[in-house]
């Protein structure tokens, strides 16, 4: 379910050979070239499986990649390559179609069908988070999705930077869930990918009524996320700035195992519980911290916390950071 592995520990002329390899397995049959004379081609890649969604993210210097129909023939996994790109720009070319440079923003591949595409800055590697996603799972039609073949699609608003964002954390976050969590976030990750999809075709009403759901759970906890500080922020104001009835609110959350008031309350726990093992905020006073979450009342956060965590917030930021002193 999780493969972490580097090249650089071998032998620089080893390097190169190794990931195309390594690549030609974990993506598609596909030729890989460096784009400069050197022999090293350091890079590092991380692979997780999500039931029958993959994620696999790339730490990679320059070079050239060409999917040919000799390499289709060898192996079709029938899968589209959401790319979201940082780091250093990509471009992708297919169908006729090509993207220009992408940095900070998703790309949209059909593995099914020949492409080509390179990291052309010879100074920087990039960073490449690329999702595959079943094109039979994919609840929309093959001749409207192949319209983004090729295409920048933003990470910067709405679907897009939901999407984005919950590709970038899978593989720091999802080697630590069990085999059922795992396939859970593989249906998730189905359901954002097709919602932002929509979203750039105009095709959303096009979407199963529980893709859209899951859409709209996914903007809400985004929106709380963002605004855990307001110690204002409740189901009604949620609701409200999502255009829902508050009984709308309450089911979705019912998918979660939790209270909408239980959620933010227990997002808001762990954002504390962070900062209080946070040696550069030492010189925060508890109530501060507190405070920047939304608890007003220093003995209503303390009741909480002791009640989540088992200690006096007091109690476990001394043991947190001697702990860490320690450690160093």
């Amino acid at each position: 379910m999780w493969l972490n592995v580097s090249n650089e520990e071998l032998p620089a002329k080893e390097q190169l050979p190794f990931w195309a390899e390594l690549v030609s397995r974990e993506l598609a049959p596909l030729t890989l070239s460096g784009a400069s004379a050197a022999e090293d081609f350091p890079a590092r890649a991380s692979v997780l499986d999500l039931g029958s969604v993959r994620v696999a993210a790339f730490d990679t210097p320059p070079g050239h990649i060409k999917r040919t129909r000799v390499d289709i023939q060898r192996a079709d996994p029938g899968t589209y390559q959401l790319t979201f790109v940082s780091g250093s720009p990509l471009w992708v070319s297919q169908q006729r179609q090509d993207s220009g440079l992408v940095l900070d923003d998703m790309v949209l591949f059909d593995i099914s069908y020949p492409f080509e595409g390179a990291v052309p800055d010879k100074g920087r590697h990039a960073q490449v988070v690329i999702v595959q996603l079943p094109r039979e799972e994919l609840p929309l039609p093959l001749d409207k999705v192949h319209r983004l073949l090729a295409q920048p699609l933003s990470a910067r608003t709405g679907m897009g930077a939901i999407l984005a964002r919950f590709m970038t954390t899978l593989d720091t976050y999802g080697p630590d869930c069990d085999p059922r969590d795992l396939s859970r976030l593989g249906s998730t990750v189905l359901d954002l990918a097709g919602a932002c999809l929509a979203q750039c075709l105009g095709a959303y009403d096009d979407l199963p009524a529980e893709t859209r759901q899951q859409a709209v759970l996914a903007r809400v906890n985004a929106f709380i996320d963002h605004n855990l500080g307001d110690p204002d922020l409740g189901p009604s104001g949620i609701a409200e700035h999502h255009h829902i009835s508050v009984r709308s609110l309450h089911t979705l959350f019912q998918q979660q195992g939790e209270t909408v008031a239980a959620s933010i309350r227990r997002r808001r726990l762990e954002r504390c519980y962070a900062d209080l093992t946070d040696r550069r905020l030492q010189r925060h006073s508890i109530s501060a911290i507190a405070a920047r979450w939304g608890f007003l009342r220093p003995a209503d956060f303390s009741r909480a916390f002791r009640a989540a965590y088992g200690v006096a917030p007091r109690e476990f930021r001394k043991s947190a950071l001697r702990i860490r002193a320690k450690a160093q």
